[in-house]
Order: structure tokens, then C-alpha cells, then sequence
């Protein structure tokens, strides 16, 4: 009897050293510095994109399977990022997923280091405002919740990015964002590569070998176009409906339609001839709840202290201080949503009266005929 008992718990040790895998290692000097909000500079949705600071440029920021190269951790330049479309998954912006893989990769990687002391406060910079990261873990939270929340708070600082640069925040000096902000294939592409980065972790292999495994693994499961030109049409197919090359980026008018469901799940936007075959298991649900159904938020604070870029008066009238965490993104989403709607609903009147200026103008000239 004892002999099956120590059989079992060698069985159930071998079981659990090969379900948390490899992961990810990092230096003490890695771990305390956290990557950059944004590690790898791309991409812009749509194709042969003017930009009005440099006349007679053209922007495609568009790549294929065969070129996307093998992942590394914080990137390099053999990684060949670009969007690729898929038919299941919508357009997915390869250098957004592998972003917050590197993210939940490096959190995972900081949630075990700092479990022994229960608590970590970490300054992650400035955008939109000073953020800082606040955890508490306990001794007890297992590997795979400590994924689980890991991925969490990857994706709410890729949700955050996106807010911010709505509200004006840039990572580059006299270039707005709000052009890009909330595009169609970021969600998407972000809590992807949360998923893929935690699916790494638990692999037996290294990071970044598993992550190339699993990139390649998950758009061929999505359908994935085999080539570029193949993106190209399926961007052509939604211009002017989607997006426009009517104004150079970085007009904030570039986008006709964002993803702003970010929360608690998100379903990626396909074109016309996909959505008629809408698989409703390709929808990606954001990790909520540890195993045992606790709350992740329990375990973090993302903190913000806004800058006045943000209407945080009108947006939380009865607080002070300007600060706010993760639980008041549905406000600032619901914001911004109402923001667009609005500037929607103002060029539509605005066409209409051109319109109509027209008609009577082309009316007068046939009556003087």
C-alpha cells in the first residue's frame, strides 16, 4: 500500500513538473525592469496608407506565415510582424500578439518571484499618465492561477494602451495614436497573444520555441490567408467601410470602425463572406476567475494617475486625485464609445447638408440650361 502511495505522488509530481514546463527565465536585472509598453513598433491596419508629415509615402504593414520567422522574447529584427488575415479570427496584428505573450511571460515570471513576500508594487512608467502595479499573491496561489492572472494584466495594459491613446497618449513625439486607437484587429490580436503566452508557459519547451510552435499552430487553426497578397485583398475588401485612404495618417478620421467590446469576452470582426459562418468557439473569453472561481482582480491593482488629457471630472465627478485602476475602464470605454458615436453622428449631418448643397447647385445649373 505504501509503495502505491509513493508511486502516486511520483506520478502526480512528474505530472505537475511537466504541465507548469520550462517557462520562461529571466535575470534579477530582467525581472526588475519591465519590457516597454510597446516592444515591438507595429502595425497599422490597411494598405498603401499616406502619412502627411512624408509626401508620396506609402505604408503596408502586411506579412504571411512563411515570414513571420521564429518568436523572441522582447522581439528582434528576424521576426517578420505584419497583419495576416484569417477567416476565423479576423485580422490578426502578429506584433500585438507576440507583445503581451512577452508580457504574460514576464509577469508569470514576477508573480513567483515576489509570492514569498505576498506583495509587489511596481512602477510600469508614464502613458496617459503615471501606472503602477500593485500585487498581492499569496503562498498558496498555484502556477496555473498565477498564469491565469499573469494574462489578466497583460491584457488590461493592452486595453489600457488603447484608451490612452484615444485620450491622446504617444509614444512618439507630434504623432497622435487616436488614429489607431481601438482598431479592428487589437483585441483580438492582444488577448490572443495573452493565451498563446500562457499556453508557452506550460509547455515543456523553452518560451520562445513553444510561442513559434504555437503562433504557427493557432493561425493555421484560424484559416489563415497563405500569403500577402491574399491580407492585401481582404484589407481592400473593407476599405471604405472599415478604414479610408481619403486622409493621411495620422487623422483620427483613418478608422470607420473600431473594436470597442473588449470585455469580458471578444469575437473577432470578420469580413462579410466569413461572418455568415461565424464559429462562436474562436471567440476568446478574458481570464476572470482563477480555478477554484475567485476573482483574479483580487490579486492586483493596476493603478493610473491621469494627466489632463482626460475628462476625469466629468467621468468621476464625486473623486480626487485622478486616480483610477482596472475597474473603471468600462467608464473610459463607455466614454469613448459615446465620443464616437457622436463624431459619427456630426459627419453624417455634415454629408448630408453637402449633399444637399449639391443637389441644389446641380438643380440651379439644369434650370439655367
Amino acid at each position: 500500500m505504501k509503495r502505491y502511495h509513493l508511486l502516486f505522488l511520483l506520478i502526480s509530481l512528474f505530472s505537475i513538473s511537466s504541465l507548469y514546463g520550462k517557462g520562461l527565465e529571466l535575470t534579477e536585472r530582467e525581472l526588475s525592469s519591465p519590457p516597454p509598453r510597446i516592444i515591438r513598433t507595429c502595425c497599422s491596419f490597411g494598405s498603401d496608407m499616406s502619412v502627411m508629415v512624408i509626401p508620396g509615402m506609402r505604408v503596408t504593414d502586411i506579412s504571411s506565415i512563411d515570414q513571420l520567422g521564429k518568436h523572441t522574447y522582447l522581439g528582434n529584427s528576424d521576426e517578420g510582424n505584419g497583419i495576416v488575415y484569417t477567416h476565423k479570427g479576423g485580422f490578426i496584428d502578429i506584433g500585438h500578439l507576440r507583445d503581451q505573450a512577452d508580457w504574460t511571460a514576464y509577469l508569470y515570471a514576477r508573480i513567483l518571484k515576489n509570492q514569498k513576500d505576498g506583495l509587489m508594487i511596481q512602477k510600469l512608467g508614464h502613458e496617459g499618465g503615471l501606472k503602477t502595479l500593485t500585487l498581492y499573491v499569496p503562498t498558496d496561489l498555484d502556477s496555473l492561477d498565477a498564469m491565469l492572472l499573469a494574462g489578466k494584466i497583460a491584457y488590461d495594459l493592452s486595453v489600457w494602451h488603447e484608451i490612452a491613446t484615444w485620450y491622446g497618449a504617444s509614444s512618439i513625439p507630434l504623432f497622435p495614436e487616436r488614429f489607431s486607437s481601438f482598431s479592428v484587429e487589437d483585441a483580438y490580436s492582444n488577448l490572443l497573444g495573452a493565451k498563446l503566452g500562457i499556453e508557452a508557459i506550460k509547455s515543456d519547451l523553452p518560451f520562445e520555441e513553444a510561442m513559434s510552435l504555437l503562433i504557427d499552430e493557432k493561425l493555421k487553426e484560424l484559416d489563415v490567408v497563405s500569403t500577402e497578397d491574399a491580407t492585401y485583398h481582404a484589407m481592400e475588401k473593407v476599405l471604405d467601410i472599415w478604414w479610408t485612404r481619403e486622409v493621411a495618417l495620422p487623422n483620427k478620421k483613418f478608422l470607420l470602425k473600431r473594436q470597442l467590446k473588449v470585455y469580458p469576452e471578444v469575437s473577432p470582426l470578420l469580413l462579410p463572406e466569413d461572418s455568415m459562418h461565424i464559429d462562436k468557439s474562436f471567440e476568446l473569453d478574458v481570464p476572470m476567475y482563477t480555478r477554484a472561481g475567485e476573482s483574479l482582480n483580487y490579486f492586483y491593482q493596476f493603478s493610473l494617475k491621469l494627466n489632463y488629457k482626460f475628462p476625469y471630472r466629468k467621468l468621476f465627478p464625486t473623486r480626487k486625485g485622478r486616480w483610477i485602476t482596472q475597474h473603471d475602464f468600462d467608464t473610459l470605454v463607455a466614454d469613448v464609445t459615446n465620443r464616437i458615436e457622436k463624431m459619427e453622428l456630426k459627419d453624417k449631418k455634415k454629408k448630408k447638408r453637402s449633399e444637399a448643397r449639391q443637389l441644389v447647385r446641380a438643380t440651379r445649373g439644369a434650370a439655367r440650361k
